[in-house]
């Protein structure tokens, strides 16, 4: 009778992916400051994918060199809402696709540095020992150089690419993650829930990923955000030092470099793709501090 009693006890139910997404923004609209920064990026991203829909011209093509913003194309008459560059391309249109690029490369690297980030983080803080030893000396070797500089080392080394920004990327920004990764298993391992995983004979995979990881998604998340933040500045920068992604299509820190030279006729050759980078790099800073009140909160 006793078994009886305990079987018909229900089990909690997981919930779905879409529940888990609803709560999770109904938590974002507590914070005024994320749901501002969610909004920045939700337009880049919007723009990113209708481009081709909402770019009045061809990023590509040579229209009308040197137009000041509000020009109109004698042609077609369409305007040249934030003007043409020393060529003629249209900036506005250029700065639309030129978002594409970020909004792919800068999550793919961010996403592939945690990766690697986070099995080095789980191994070092749960296995400890000479596996922690190893790779915190790992990190600390490449932490101690100067970002940038292992930046230009890599991919003047290996050559400009989409590929070979996204490697440089996970070399320079995987060390970092792992620290923060590593911490956060130190503290998490001692739970009382990996104990009882542990005494049901869970493998060592299993607690790491299923057990700890999950934990610390509240503070890996927040870093995510302002290291997307970072990463978008880096392939700006890198674009403005010719490293960037190749040409001919649009990048926002290719468009800076290309036209430096005419900056004190032209300001609107380089200020507006300036701006691009900095609005999209301040939403996900106030998404990610959107996302810390929310955790402070809880």
């Amino acid at each position: 009778m006793a078994a009886s009693t305990e079987a018909a006890v229900p089990l909690p139910r997981r919930q779905s992916g879409m529940v888990r997404f609803a709560k999770a923004v109904a938590l974002l609209r507590e914070s005024p400051v994320g749901m501002v920064g969610a909004g920045i990026v939700i337009a880049w991203a919007l723009a990113a994918i209708l481009a081709p829909l909402i770019s009045p011209f061809d990023p590509n093509s040579t229209i009308l060199p040197f137009q000041k913003p509000g020009a109109i194309d004698p042609t077609t008459g369409k305007v040249f809402w934030l003007g043409t560059d020393k060529i003629g391309r249209d900036i506005l249109s250029r700065i639309i696709y030129g978002g594409r690029r970020v909004l792919i490369y800068g999550p793919i690297a961010t996403f592939c540095a945690y990766a690697v980030g986070i099995v080095m983080g789980l191994a070092a803080g749960y296995f400890r020992g000479w596996w922690d030893s190893i790779l915190s000396r790992v990190s600390d070797i490449v932490l101690s150089f100067p970002i940038f500089v292992l930046y230009v080392i890599v991919i003047s080394t290996f050559g400009a690419s989409g590929l070979n920004i996204v490697l440089a990327i996970i070399f320079a920004s995987a060390p970092g993650i792992m620290r923060i990764v590593r911490g956060l298993t130190l503290d998490l391992r001692n739970r009382d829930y990996v104990a009882a995983a542990q005494t049901r004979g869970e493998s060592p995979f299993y607690i790491m990923f299923v057990e700890i990881l999950p934990n610390a998604r509240g503070p890996l998340i927040v870093d995510a955000c302002l290291r997307l933040g970072y990463v978008t500045i880096t392939i700006g920068t890198l674009g403005f030092l010719g490293l960037g992604l190749p040409p001919p299509d649009p990048d926002w820190g290719g468009m800076v470099n290309e036209n430096r030279a005419l900056a004190p006729a032209f300001p609107h050759m380089i200020v507006y793709p300036c701006l691009a980078i900095s609005s999209l790099v301040l939403g996900l800073n106030l998404l990610a501090d959107g996302l810390r009140e929310i955790s402070i909160r809880d």
